[in-house]
Order: structure tokens, then C-alpha cells, then sequence
């Protein structure tokens, strides 16, 4: 039996600051052009909180809305507010910089997190008061520090700042003197990536309606790397957030595959479930520090607010076949293989078309298609297009030269089967996964049958290889209970003993 989709969360970490501090973008301008007037005008261009709650693409990619009715939005969405929107959604929530930054300090195990005594008082009952925040997370966090101590860090000691409203608030210190995979750079990284993925994994949780006990297995496929001088990216990501999500009988790993690292994730859970290996896995990513703001000079330069000011997390519970969630077809996986070339046609096709061909099933015999997701408010501006529409532009050509539909029926084809882009470019975090708790509630509600994710990367990133990459699946309304359909050791033995009967009356007949 397929495994199933028990259930999944997608968050998001308001967090302007890292946007001025730690996004790649900033950081290179300050070093490459320090009195550039994008650095000048950066700040007045960063949205404040209640601005990033109320934007219609953040309140899909947590499910307070869903991607039909953003369809109906005039574009642009920035200078549009929803009405009624809120904080927490039915797949996660949207948290403010100040608990964030409670957060991380409570996932740090090292003590390299340090902040301001005042600033933990002021806020640290509001995380507490966050109804996914358990009393052991609350416990972990320090009382902190002075803030002389913390400059005295910042100054002397190379660590990394950390701020709130435009003021400091703590730091990140190394946790090495000499080893540069250990520096307050990249612990501050990983932490973030970290904390983003210890909220997703307790959404999730809950959403599944599964004990923590149940899990077994949990697998990280965000884009960071912890590790030290000897094993850069040895991980372990995902051990290190079920650690603090109170997963107390999972072991796990980390998967990483650039953008496609979520698909191929998801695929490894739902084999390692159907082959008995484990019967809970969780797939959990946290945000990427790097890509806040990393179009942001485009943005600015239009008159934008910097859109790239959140990081994201999501996570999906897989579990064995409960007869009634909708299951991941393990036979209709499409992949890009060694052999099969850049061109976007080839690409396409070996994603999407190829692997309907092996079932014998049609374009249109899903009913929607989920690639990378990325919301258009911003991209566009910054020259890259309407990424989602350009993927259904191809998909629905391939369907026209395999005969599926008429060329006339392209334009319906896109609006039946496509999705309007709604995740935050943090690279991993669009590719595919946001449409995977839409489709398996539109499927539970008869709504569609079927739904592809696909997850694309780019390998060449890494400067190893100069190939592309993805993989794709189906997920699938469930064919009926496996509980119904079994048959007990009662009954085996039964049918055996009149098989054999049937079998010896063969014989004396004869």
C-alpha cells in the first residue's frame, strides 16, 4: 500500500532586520558599494509587521486564503490588504522578529545566542503565550545579558548582530576561534534555519493530529549545511530541530537537492513508509537567511517594499496508509536524469510527461499541477517573470503536441490546471511542496483526484556539476482502507485449507 499525506504546515518569521543584516544581497552591497544609494534608501522600504500579516500571498502560503481566491486579486498584491487577516492560519502561523528571535535563542544547544536581558523580559511572555510554544521550549530560554556584554562580543569577538527595530538586541557568537564553517556567520545561519524548522515541525504535529512519540524518522531538506572543518556539510539538521520539537523517538538525516531537495525528500519518506521501515516520517525545512532581500535592489529601485522580508518553513507528515488520506503514487514519479539536458522541453517532459507515459495516463489526467511556486509580486519586477505561469505555458504546449488538448483549449488548461504563485523565494521553500496542504485537503474534499508536485534545482550552484535537476510524484485521492481490504491470518489459513481440499478432491476424481 501507498504511503499517505497525514498532514502538513507552512510558516513564516517576519524578520526585517536579517533583511539589512544578513540577506546575501545587503551584505555584498555594504562590502562591494558601502555609500550605495539602495543601502541608504533600504530601510524605508521594509514593511513593518501588521504590512507583512496583511499581504494576500502570506495569508494563502499559511491557509487563511487559498490560491483560487488569490487568483481573483488584481495584480499586483503589494499595495492590496486582506481584509480579516490574522496571525495564525489552519496551516501555521506568522510570527513577529522579536519571538522569533526567543525561538532561536531556545534552539541553541552551544550558548552562542545571547541577548539582551530587556528584551527578553519584554517579549517572552508573548511567546509563551504562542499556543504551539511548549513550556520546555519557554524553559530554555536565558534571562540574557547586558547589552555592553554583547557589544563587547560584536566588537572583539566577531559575532554577528542581532536586532530588533532598527536597535541591538543580542548577537550570535562564533563557536570556534579558527574554524570558518563554526563562525557567527554561519551558526547564524543554521540556527535560523534551525528555529524556522522547529515551528514548522510542531504545526505539523498538530495539523497530522499524531503524537510526538509517533514519529520515527524525520528528514531536513533545506538548503544550509552544518558541520565543521573535517565534515562541512556532515548535518545533522533534522535531529537537531525534532531534538527541540520534542520528538523524543525519532532518529533522522538531512536530504539536499538545491530547490528539488523538498520532492526528493518527500519521495524518500513515502518509500521508507511503504517499505515498512518506518511507519512516521516528517519532511521539515527551515528558512535560508541568504535570500531575504535578494531582489530587493529591483524592488526598491521600482518604489517596492522589500517583499523578501519573511523566512519560511514547512513540514509534511507521511504515514502508513490509513485508507482514507490521500496517498503518494510511487509509481508515477517523473526524474531528470544525467542524460536529459537543459532545454526546458526536456526538462518538462521528463518531469511531467514521461512518467504519465509509463502509466498510460494523460496531461489532463491531473487535475493540478504544483511546480515551483514563486509568488510573481517578486519576481516580475525583478525581470525573472511569472514563474509558475511559464512552467503551466509548457506543460500545456507538451499536452497540445501529445494530442491531450487542442491548441484552442491551452488558455483553459492553464486556469483548470495551474495555480497562482504565492511562496516566498527562499529557494527550496516554493519547489512544488506549498500546494501539497491545499491538495490533499481539495482531495479529501472531492474536489480533484489528482495533483503533481514537481521540484526543479540548479546543481551548477554548487560549481560541481553544470546539470540541472528535479524530480517529480503524484498525490492521489486513496483507493480504500487497507484495514478493509486485508486479510486476517484466520482467513488465510482458511482459504489454504480449502484450497488443499479442493486440490486432493482434484486428484481423487482424477
Amino acid at each position: 500500500m501507498n504511503s499517505v499525506i497525514k498532514g502538513a504546515s507552512y510558516v513564516l518569521a517576519h524578520t526585517p532586520e536579517m533583511v539589512v543584516y544578513n540577506g546575501t544581497t545587503q551584505t555584498t552591497e555594504r562590502v562591494v558599494n558601502p555609500e550605495s544609494e539602495y543601502l541608504k534608501e533600504l530601510r524605508g522600504h521594509l514593511r513593518s509587521y501588521e504590512e507583512c500579516v496583511n499581504y494576500w500571498p502570506n495569508q494563502v502560503y499559511i491557509g487563511n486564503a487559498t490560491p483560487e481566491e488569490l487568483s481573483q486579486v488584481e495584480f499586483p498584491y503589494y499595495d492590496k490588504t486582506r481584509e480579516g487577516s490574522e496571525r495564525y492560519g489552519k496551516f501555521g502561523e506568522i510570527m513577529p522578529e522579536e519571538e522569533f528571535l526567543l525561538l532561536v535563542q531556545a534552539c541553541d544547544m552551544f550558548e552562542v545566542v545571547k541577548l539582551d536581558k530587556n528584551f527578553v523580559s519584554a517579549h517572552k511572555d508573548a511567546l509563551a503565550a504562542d499556543p504551539i510554544i511548549t513550556e520546555d521550549i519557554i524553559s530554555k530560554i536565558e534571562e540574557g545579558y547586558e547589552l555592553d556584554e554583547i557589544k563587547h562580543f560584536i566588537e572583539n569577538e566577531h559575532a554577528e548582530g542581532l536586532y530588533h527595530n532598527n536597535e541591538l538586541v543580542g548577537c550570535v557568537r562564533t563557536a570556534h576561534d579558527i574554524d570558518v564553517n563554526l563562525s557567527a556567520h554561519v551558526m547564524h545561519e543554521n540556527l535560523m534555519s534551525k528555529a524556522s524548522s522547529v515551528l514548522a515541525l510542531l504545526y505539523a504535529i498538530r495539523n497530522a493530529g499524531i503524537n510526538k512519540e509517533d514519529v520515527e524518522y524525520v528528514i531536513d531538506c533545506a538548503e544550509e549545511a552544518c558541520g565543521d572543518m573535517n565534515q562541512r556539510g556532515g548535518g545533522n539538521f533534522a535531529k537537531a530541530a525534532a531534538e527541540v520539537a520534542g520528538l523524543v523517538s525519532a532518529t533522522g538525516s538531512d536530504s539536499r537537492g538545491f530547490c528539488a531537495g523538498p520532492s526528493h525528500a518527500l519521495i524518500e519518506a513515502a518509500a521508507l513508509v511503504k517499505s515498512g521501515a518506518y511507519k512516521t516520517v516528517v519532511v521539515t525545512a527551515g528558512g535560508c537567511t541568504a535570500k531575504l532581500g535578494m531582489n530587493g535592489k529591483d524592488h526598491v529601485k521600482k518604489g517596492l517594499p522589500i517583499l523578501e522580508d519573511c523566512l519560511g518553513g514547512f513540514a509534511v507528515v507521511v504515514t502508513e496508509n490509513d485508507g482514507v488520506n490521500p496517498e503518494i503514487n510511487l509509481d508515477v514519479l517523473g526524474r531528470h536524469t544525467v542524460g536529459t539536458g537543459s532545454a526546458p522541453q526536456a526538462v518538462i517532459g521528463s518531469l511531467v510527461t514521461d512518467p504519465l507515459d509509463r502509466v498510460g495516463w494523460k496531461v489532463t489526467d491531473i487535475d493540478k499541477f504544483s511546480p515551483e511556486m514563486q509568488n510573481p509580486d517578486i519576481t516580475k519586477p525583478a525581470g525573472a517573470g511569472d514563474v509558475p505561469l511559464a512552467n503551466y505555458k509548457m506543460i500545456g504546449a507538451l499536452a497540445v503536441k501529445r494530442g491531450d488538448i487542442d491548441r484552442k483549449a491551452l488558455p483553459d488548461f492553464i486556469a483548470q490546471h495551474g495555480l497562482t504563485g504565492w511562496a516566498p523565494t527562499q529557494g527550496h521553500i516554493p519547489s512544488g511542496v506549498p500546494y501539497i496542504g491545499f491538495a490533499r485537503e481539495d482531495i479529501l474534499e472531492g474536489k480533484i483526484k489528482k495533483a503533481m508536485i514537481i521540484g526543479k534545482g540548479s546543481l551548477f550552484l554548487g560549481r560541481m556539476t553544470n546539470l540541472f535537476d528535479g524530480v517529480s510524484f503524484v498525490i492521489q485521492a486513496n483507493e480504500g482502507n487497507s484495514a478493509e481490504s486485508a486479510v486476517s491470518e484466520e482467513e488465510v489459513k482458511g482459504l489454504i485449507a480449502k484450497a488443499m481440499k479442493e486440490f486432493a478432491e482434484t486428484l481423487m476424481a482424477e
